[in-house]
């Protein structure tokens, strides 16, 4: 006579399913507020980081090419592009880009445009405002000629208000700023600390 043991049933009840199933429930519904908070605050910092690299970019190639190189602020990257100190997308280049946003890269047909980015790139719900113009001219030695924009401030109304220093308000919002000297940074307009760092 063989000698049988007795099966064992593996897997999960039905019951144990749905507890599982609630529990998830619950901490996503806790979860979800916070995490869209998250998501339109990375695209503020996206898109304040993607203009800081621009900038920057811009610097270093009038450095490299000792020429007037020229970072603007642009309403679309179309052939119908125009400056715009509200624009999110921006073009790198040696010659004026406007109503040429939509030429390739080029060392050799105008406008010589060596960069460019649009605004929908990880930051669609991201909104600028520049002060002082819609462009920056970076001279052969790297310094912020004359009549250039001075700040570009990021933000995102999606979610909410820009945090200021006193209220716990969602948005954290982000200024990029350009010294005359050529000086390209990014900090915190909510950070009023003096011996932070990120302090505008």
């Amino acid at each position: 006579m063989l000698n049988r043991r007795p099966s064992l049933q593996c897997g999960f009840t039905l019951i144990e399913l749905l507890i599982t199933v609630a529990v998830l429930g619950i901490v996503l519904m806790i979860a979800l507020p916070n995490m869209g908070t998250w998501i339109q605050n990375t695209q503020i910092r996206t898109s304040a980081e993607a203009m800081q690299n621009g900038l920057m970019l811009a610097r270093a190639e009038a450095l490299k090419r000792n020429t007037t190189v020229r970072f603007q602020l642009v309403s679309d990257l179309s052939s119908t592009c125009t400056y715009s100190d509200t624009g999110r997308n921006w073009v790198v280049s040696l010659n004026d880009a406007s109503g040429a946003c939509d030429a390739g890269a080029s060392d050799t047909t105008a406008p010589f445009i060596i960069q460019k980015r649009s605004g929908m790139e990880g930051s669609p719900n991201a909104e600028v405002s520049a002060t002082g113009g819609s462009t920056v001219l970076f001279s052969g030695l790297g310094r912020a000629m004359a009549g250039s924009l001075t700040e570009i401030n990021v933000r995102n109304t999606v979610n909410g208000a820009c945090k200021t220093p006193a209220g716990n308000e969602p948005m954290r919002c982000l200024r990029v700023t350009v010294s005359p000297g050529g000086g390209v940074r990014m900090c915190d307009p909510a950070v009023n600390e003096a011996t932070d760092p990120r302090m505008c």
